[in-house]
């Protein structure tokens, strides 16, 4: 077992000191304080936010894959979604912002158009959490597809449609069983990144997007509840790892 790992687990089990930090001392506090009304509110807005994310995320990355494998300059396009991962996170972050906010690109060109004067509030909200962390992951979830699609003998789709089956009925009844292994590497890619995520709803959420990520980092830095911090790092590594164990079984 991993050091950071083993001393989380030890944390979650021990008594919060007087002045921060631990007390050497066992005690399942830490446990029970993961039953606050308040800490379940943020939990549930946190799996809420993760799976929206996700599904969105995926059903955009699927056309996007099977363009890709398709297309004749599979090169090119994928460098395109390679490119993002050469950019700071924070820098494409704060590029989102620039485009949202009040002063920004999108309000701007709405007040071009005349459709827009006191500046609409696209940031600060859940729906740009959802929107900045589908951009985001994204690639994740492509390059999965992608590689999956790529591999799918496309004579089926045609041979479906020769006996009399439509083009959406060929792609998810034959397309989309055969892909399944990319399909669901692709949530794994996305699901669990975004469930933990930490800076995207800080910096583009309001306060009801407070999420799991931004607990913990507060309990640390600023109540310096280190035993609850720990507690539900466990908690969310715990899930994290059931979700993979099922995927995983499911693939097999």
């Amino acid at each position: 077992m991993p050091a950071p790992l083993a001393i989380i687990i030890a944390y979650s089990f021990m008594k919060k000191g007087l002045y921060g930090g631990v007390e050497p001392v066992v005690s399942f506090q830490a446990w029970a304080d993961m039953a606050n009304p308040t800490l379940v509110k943020v939990a549930l807005r946190t799996l809420w936010v993760s799976v929206l994310a996700t599904i969105l995320t995926i059903l955009i990355a699927l056309p996007c894959g099977y363009s890709i494998a398709r297309s004749k300059n599979q090169a090119i396009r994928l460098f395109l979604v390679i490119v993002p991962f050469w950019t700071n996170f924070l820098v494409r972050i704060y590029a989102w912002i620039s485009i949202l906010g009040n002063e920004g690109f999108l309000n701007q060109a709405l007040r071009f158009l005349g459709l827009g004067s006191g500046g609409i509030q696209f940031l600060y909200n859940q729906g740009a959490v959802v929107l900045v962390l589908i951009y985001m992951y994204l690639p994740y979830a492509i390059l999965p597809l992608f590689s999956t699609i790529d591999k799918f003998d496309f004579t089926l789709l045609e041979a479906a449609r020769d006996l009399g089956a439509s083009r959406m009925q060929s792609y998810i009844k034959i397309l989309l069983p055969n892909i399944k292994s990319g399909i669901l590497t692709s949530v794994l890619f996305t699901f669990i990144p975004i469930f933990g995520a930490y800076a995207v709803p800080l910096l583009v959420g309001g306060k009801d997007s407070y999420m799991l990520g931004n607990v913990i980092a507060d309990q640390v830095t600023k109540t310096r509840n280190w035993p609850l911090a720990s507690a539900i790092s466990m908690a969310v590594t715990l899930l994290t790892a059931v979700s993979v164990f099922a995927f995983s079984m499911k693939k097999t």
